[in-house]
């Protein structure tokens, strides 16, 4: 008997290698306004924009606040005055949507795992973004549905999310669930939260330094076939 029926799939850093598309997107948006930037400008954004989504999980801030407020921290910080931050963020959204890079193989992976386990895709990202980049990737095709916070209307970790996507998973058994991700504050925590068994993505090692029940830890993504 199979161990795992349902695996949700974590999308950015997980199935897909968000910080390049995230690269890529910051690039061409400061392009589009006749700047160029320097690899001091990426990373502080990419870290300001980790904050941000962390403030969502807990709650401190909307979706709406985050998606201005990163880039009016930003340019307050470099002292960028001549873009509005409402504009820029518009033209970032949809750059971001424009482009996906697998992690690991992960198309070939999800696709040799397709009538042997029910996929689903969970993740935090902006609705129009993620579908479409889930969309141009070919996962669509793979996946039994796709969970996006924006539209079930509550983030990871909180248990609302899980609740509602559970109730729209057909013959939905906890116990048979599991949930595959990058993120220990959203993913493993939303996961223990729900109750289901979780898997931390990990590829680069890094520490763990919270209390959360992690029930399986990976390198690489094919190690999930094992834990199947």
């Amino acid at each position: 008997m199979k161990k795992f029926e349902i695996l949700l799939w974590d999308i950015d850093q997980t199935l897909l290698d968000f910080d390049k598309s995230q690269d890529y997107a910051l690039k061409f948006s400061f392009h589009n306004f006749g700047m160029d930037v320097d690899e001091t400008i990426v990373s502080r954004y990419a870290a300001i924009n980790e904050s941000y989504w962390k403030r969502l999980e807990l709650g401190e801030v909307t979706k709406n606040e985050l998606l201005t407020g990163r880039f009016e921290t930003l340019f307050l910080e470099f002292g960028i005055k001549e873009i509005a931050s409402k504009d820029f963020a518009q033209i970032y959204q949809k750059a971001l949507g424009s482009v996906f890079y697998f992690k690991d193989n992960a198309f070939e992976l999800c696709s040799k795992l397709k009538g042997k386990v029910r996929q689903y895709a969970v993740t935090n990202g902006v609705s129009a973004t993620q579908r479409n980049k889930i969309h141009l990737s070919g996962l669509d095709q793979i996946f039994e549905d796709i969970f996006v916070s924006e539209e079930i209307g509550y983030p990871k970790p909180n248990l609302e999310f899980f609740t509602r996507c559970f109730a729209m998973i057909p013959d939905f058994q906890k116990e048979k669930t599991i949930i595959v991700g990058d993120s220990l504050s959203s993913d493993i925590k939303g996961g223990n939260n729900a109750g289901i068994s979780c898997c931390w993505y990990n590829p680069n090692g890094k520490e763990n330094h919270t209390n959360l029940k992690i029930d399986f830890e990976i390198r690489n993504l094919w190690e999930v076939e094992d834990i199947l």
